[in-house]
């Protein structure tokens, strides 16, 4: 992106300057943290799995009781406009969707009209850009998840204050990611990423019922079985973190990035193992080449 160049963002209707997008400050999101949001990325001018994250996003509409004043049609429509303006082939896309503002700024869901933003930036990585060549860190945080008896992490929502609280003790602890426990000690999630190992070369995560299910999550079980190697769910606790082979966290942004030390415990070799190299490799040539792409741009004319 040269500097002279500003993207756009939509805001309630509106296409602007990203410098002018805005939202007021009795609107839930920004009072409450009421409101829930989706990701997703474009890479050689394909947005990956973009009718799996509209329909993620709608889930999660739906499930905060939000009145969505968009379609998914229409909102699809909306990420590809602003996607296409901005120009890149390369992109980190993000729609957020508010409760919105009501008729006095309480806590009372009552008469709030909803607000919906979409904007997008350069590719943005879930990790510092080279840390995965680095060698990552990551560091069981004291912070525990919320429980989905609180608030379901099913539902992606703008209430991340939980995980960046995890984040900050990680990095202040020398580390560069945080993984959270759920509060029976089991291994759940990190701000943002799901949470692999893998043993005698079976892949193994956290089951699906108390964290958030990632769309990159689920490309990892799409990619082991099309390479012949078994994909499972199961309680983890430290212990396995600790003796696992190899361990690698997956999410939108950033894709596979393997890590090799977990609270000062080398993991493997201490090197990206080779489940994860091909299962990252693999990643990226799907992303880049169209597979479960929505085109845009250039791409789509060729289309």
């Amino acid at each position: 992106m040269t500097p002279e160049k500003e993207w756009i963002a939509y805001v309630n209707g509106e296409y602007v300057p990203q410098s002018q997008a805005k939202l007021s400050i009795f609107d839930h999101g920004i009072l409450f943290g009421d409101g829930v949001f989706d990701t997703c990325c474009a890479r050689n001018g394909y947005i990956f799995k973009l009718d799996q994250h509209i329909d993620r996003l709608f889930k999660s509409i739906h499930s905060f009781l939000i009145d969505m004043p968009l379609s998914r049609d229409e909102l699809k429509k909306i990420i590809i406009k602003v996607v296409e303006t901005n120009g890149e082939k390369n992109q980190y896309i993000k729609c957020l969707v508010t409760r919105g503002v009501g008729p006095r700024p309480l806590l009372s869901p009552v008469g709030c009209k909803a607000s919906v933003v979409v904007f997008s930036r350069p590719y943005l990585l879930i990790v510092d850009p080279g840390k995965e060549e680095k060698l990552v860190k990551a560091r069981i945080t004291s912070i525990r998840r919320t429980p989905p008896e609180c608030l379901d992490p099913k539902a992606k929502n703008l209430n991340y204050a939980n995980l960046v609280l995890a984040k900050m003790e990680a990095l202040n602890s020398g580390a560069d990611e945080a993984i959270l426990l759920d509060t029976q000690g089991f291994v759940n999630e990190g701000p943002g990423y799901n949470v692999f190992i893998v043993k005698q070369n079976i892949i193994y995560t956290p089951p699906a019922y108390n964290i958030l299910i990632g769309v990159t999550r689920e490309t990892v079980f799409e990619l082991a079985e099309k390479e012949g190697i078994e994909a499972v769910e199961d309680r983890l606790i430290p212990y396995d973190l600790y003796t696992a082979d190899e361990l690698f966290i997956a999410s939108t942004a950033g894709g596979i990035i393997p890590v090799v030390d977990v609270d000062g415990r080398k993991i493997g070799t201490g090197k990206p193992g080779l489940v994860t190299s091909r299962l990252s490799k693999l990643y990226i040539q799907m992303i880049e080449s169209g597979v479960h792409g929505t085109p845009f741009g250039e791409q789509s004319k060729r289309k």
